[in-house]
């Protein structure tokens, strides 16, 4: 069995800036504080690591671990009231849909989703834009699992094995940053990186993931290099 593990913001797709701005409405619903420019990038980090570093910089670092409960379920409640908008203003990458069906042909592989983005948003984002079919929910891994993101392949390794039946022998993190990568090597699984994140083709090239590709437009090509 191959377990394929997918990264949802800037791999399968772009949300819109309604994804950060949620977080920061759920920051200053829970605290009562705007969170101004905080100078806090969200790329690659689990939704409990964001969340802590916007309470740090809003003047709440000292109760982050009692307030950060709250603020993800406000979270939740936040980008559910936005789906529209993610919709609209949202896109699917280039080729993911294609990759995603010649994956699901592809004999004894199952696809999963490994996020730092909690479970209800992650299945929320991606159904507004058509592609939660795609995957099976029952071994994804999730912000909501560990705030480590280093964390979750274990976690969908063991979700698979009793899913599954049998443990998969070969998985791979399909991702746009170098926290991916370390997640993928964290976990003793293989790493597809794609550029269409914040980072480029070469910046991640020497990083030393298994792969690297422009996007995933070479839908066979791609298939064949998580599949071969």
């Amino acid at each position: 069995m191959r377990l394929i593990l997918w990264d949802v913001d800037g791999t399968l797709i772009r949300a819109g800036r309604v994804a950060r701005e949620v977080v920061e409405r759920a920051v200053e619903a829970v605290t009562g504080t705007p969170v101004g420019e905080h100078g806090v990038r969200m790329s690659g980090k689990t939704d409990p690591q964001i969340v802590g570093e916007l309470l740090a910089a809003s003047g709440h670092g000292d109760r982050a671990d009692a307030l950060i409960p709250a603020v993800l379920e406000r979270l939740a409640d936040e980008l559910a009231r936005e789906l529209p908008r993610v919709a609209t203003e949202g896109r699917v990458l280039p080729g993911v849909p294609e990759v995603l069906a010649r994956l699901d042909a592809a004999p004894a592989t199952s696809q999963s989703i490994l996020t730092g983005n909690i479970a209800p948003n992650a299945r929320a984002k991606l159904r507004a834009l058509g592609l939660e079919g795609w995957f099976d929910w029952r071994h994804g891994a999730f912000g909501s699992d560990h705030h480590e993101r280093t964390a979750l392949v274990p976690t969908a390794r063991a979700r698979a094995t009793q899913a599954l039946g049998t443990e998969p022998q070969e998985v791979w993190v399909v991702g746009d940053t170098p926290n991916d990568l370390a997640c993928a090597r964290a976990g003793g699984a293989r790493c597809l990186l794609v550029a269409t994140g914040r980072f480029g083709v070469e910046q991640l090239s020497g990083l030393g993931a298994d792969a690297v590709r422009a996007d995933l437009s070479d839908a066979e090509g791609v298939a064949r290099t998580l599949t071969g």
